[in-house]
């Protein structure tokens, strides 16, 4: 019999899980599949996880929670060369890598998917050769919304809340120099925010990334220039209506790899969760991680 691992975050999104999970595992051994749940809440079970990663021969790593726990656990696989497919059972606020790859948002859904066992090899993103995302880095505006939201909000409203807490801070809003240099190219401007993407979708909103492609080993960056804060407001209502590309304020290039300069203050965070200062170094790395799709 197989063995697989289940790591869920209880306290994601609207904590509907918990209540799935001896479903979830009669699921797994009907395919013969001895699932063992891993609940993770706190820096303590993540630090044990490498261990119990490498003590068992796990075919397969299945995570539920939000963009954030996704991040973790991937960051622990790949730190440690656990090179076995990977399951998301979405259950966060915005769940964009899921939504990225394609995946629904019902969890028996999403089980059908993983137990139909096809794969895709996506790319990867690695910051300073130490940090790795899957999804989104970014730098900026809605960096700073993202760490002010209410949990409330968000549990209440979704990615809703982002954009609302957005337009809330547009008055405050303040530019930043930002020094961007690829392979072929290099950028010095005033920007507000800037987003290296793997995925089409950020922050519950849909194709911001509209030519994103998660296997072509380039990454989509989008920059917001610095504007007036009339433009902005309107930058954020295109975001809603999937019209970014048509904004004269905003940049978009395709890179391997690419460094970035800028105010140390600056927030940033990597597929949601709070990132090192700049500068930074961001390289993609092709088709580093298997995980299960449609």
């Amino acid at each position: 019999m197989k063995k697989a691992i289940l790591v869920y975050n209880p306290f994601s999104g609207q904590r509907l899980l918990s209540s799935k999970l001896d479903n979830i595992i009669a699921r797994f051994m009907s395919r013969e599949i001895l699932l063992q749940p891993y609940r993770v809440y706190n820096e303590k079970h993540f630090r044990m996880l490498p261990h119990i990663l490498k003590s068992e021969n796990y075919s397969s790593v299945i995570i539920s929670g939000g963009d954030g726990t996704v991040n973790m656990v991937t960051n622990i696989m790949l730190s440690n060369d656990i090179n076995i497919p990977v399951g998301i059972i979405p259950s966060g606020t915005c769940n964009d890598f899921a939504r990225s790859i394609g995946l629904p948002v019902k969890i028996d859904k999403c089980v059908d998917i993983i137990l139909s066992e096809k794969t895709l090899d996506i790319d990867v993103g690695l910051v300073n050769g130490e940090v790795y995302f899957l999804n989104t880095c970014a730098g900026g505006i809605l960096v700073d919304v993202s760490y002010s939201t209410s949990g409330e909000l968000k549990k209440n409203i979704g990615s809703l809340a982002y954009y609302l807490k957005a337009l809330g801070e547009i008055s405050n809003t303040k530019p930043f120099h930002l020094k961007l240099e690829t392979e072929n190219e290099s950028i010095e401007l005033e920007a507000l925010m800037f987003l290296i993407l793997n995925g089409r979708h950020v922050g519950g909103f849909n194709n911001v990334a509209w030519k994103a492609d998660l296997t072509d080993g380039l990454m989509d960056i989008i920059i917001i220039k610095n504007c007036w804060h009339i433009d902005l407001a309107g930058i954020l209502i295109k975001v809603l209506a999937n019209e970014l590309a048509k904004d004269k304020n905003i940049i978009s290039l395709k890179a391997k790899k690419c460094t970035i300069e800028g105010n140390s203050d600056v927030a940033l965070s990597l597929d949601g969760e709070k990132g090192p200062n700049l500068p930074i170094t961001v390289e993609f790395i092709n088709k580093k991680l298997s995980v299960f799709v449609k």
